[in-house]
């Protein structure tokens, strides 16, 4: 049974700050899915555009695997303007428009990000909106912890706890504007439910000891988190309003860090079973857990499921934090990146992650394929955790 607390804050959701932006097509799109290899750099041109609108593009096309070259050894121009609305064109290397769109409405960062996105769609088939959503992390200032939310680049930044407490693992309800997370707010760690248009939230699960690193399903239904009121951490997997509370492990050991398969079948997750933590499976409604064959990283920890299915990437430890993929079935392991809280992107190619930089955390964005990174430069706070809207 859920029990309301308090929203002690809740200023304007970044979520209400402008309108998204419309588009207008300018002519009839033509195929261009399959001209380039998504495995390598797509060198294009990036010319017309100023101010912000420059800044999103040239961030956004780099995080999505592309290189910017001069006009004469691109693959692809990307020209336009913006002026209040932002116009934006996309030519082949014959200079033959293959899409031109106009934007209108929101900011002109927003109107930069839906182009973007849609460039995206024109050169890889790409249909989801990365550049459009959002994401949640954990900021921390002092001795104190807060949800932060922002978009993905990290601007348009908020506090949505300002509790002066400890929080953990915030956790997106797909297709919704409601985050779960732990809190030590009112004593636990318990888990809190929040609607971020509302302020509103509802104490989600207050079980004795630890109520943590919530998980939500694919289907928005269910919540897998990590609960020791029997004891040892234990996984757990229980409806989004709290109900059916079912236990999935059994051991002596630790379990952290669930994750979903994308059908909502199957949970990943870290265990120590055996020794040093390593990657598990089990399914979603009961039966044994099974070791993940992973070759080649020790100490396995913080697995997220790609969106089609393939890969899961996960932290490992030998001597430093490196984020890594293997492939959902098992087998060898490749390091990409020294961070750690990796998460993927809705198009299964883009990682954000947490760097340890000087001793803070910072939130970077990492391209598969290519081994782009970029930094979220505007996040204030060290910040680390982050959940990534789908």
């Amino acid at each position: 049974m859920k029990r309301g607390i308090s929203a002690s804050i809740f200023a304007a959701c970044v979520f209400l700050v402008g309108a998204s932006p419309t588009s207008r097509a300018q002519n009839n799109e033509l195929e261009v899915k399959g001209r380039v290899d998504p495995s390598k750099a797509v060198p294009i041109s990036l010319s017309g555009f100023t101010g912000d609108a420059e800044a999103v593009l040239k961030f956004d096309l780099y995080v999505a695997g592309f290189e910017f070259v001069g006009s004469d050894k691109a693959k692809f121009t990307v020209t336009g303007s913006n002026n209040g609305e932002l116009t934006g064109r996309l030519l082949d290397a014959q200079k033959n428009q293959l899409f031109g769109q106009k934007y209108s409405g929101g900011s002109i960062r927003q109107q930069a990000h839906a182009f973007a996105d849609d460039l995206l769609k024109q050169i890889y088939g790409q249909k989801m909106k990365i550049f459009s959503s959002k994401i949640a992390y954990k900021v921390e200032k002092g001795s104190t912890q807060e949800v932060g939310v922002s978009d993905f680049d990290g601007n348009n930044a908020t506090l949505i706890t300002r509790d002066g407490s400890l929080v953990s693992s915030p956790a997106w309800v797909p297709g919704t504007r409601r985050l779960i997370y732990a809190s030590w707010k009112s004593g636990g760690p318990f888990l809190l439910q929040q609607d971020l248009t509302s302020g509103a939230r509802d104490i989600l699960s207050s079980q004795p000891g630890s109520n943590h690193s919530p998980s939500v399903s694919p289907d928005g239904k269910r919540v897998a988190f990590i609960l020791s009121k029997d004891g040892n951490p234990e996984l757990y997997v229980m409806g989004i309003d709290g109900s059916g509370l079912k236990r999935l492990t059994t051991t002596k050991e630790d379990e952290a860090s669930p994750c979903w398969s994308p059908d909502g079948q199957t949970i990943c997750f870290s265990s120590r079973y055996g020794g040093r933590p390593t990657l598990h499976q089990v399914s979603a409604s009961g039966g044994a857990m099974r070791r993940m064959n992973v070759v080649g990283v020790a100490n396995q920890t913080e697995p997220d499921w790609s969106p089609d299915g393939k890969t899961i990437v996960f932290t490992a430890q030998m001597g430093s934090f490196q984020v890594c993929t293997v492939p959902a079935t098992g087998g060898s392991a490749v390091p990409l990146v020294e961070g750690e809280d990796p998460v993927w992107g809705a198009n299964s190619r883009v990682v954000m992650f947490t760097k340890r930089v000087g001793g803070q955390r910072t939130l970077s964005l990492l391209d598969v394929p290519t081994k782009h990174v970029k930094d979220l430069p505007r996040l204030s706070g060290s910040c680390s955790q982050p959940a990534w809207a789908r």
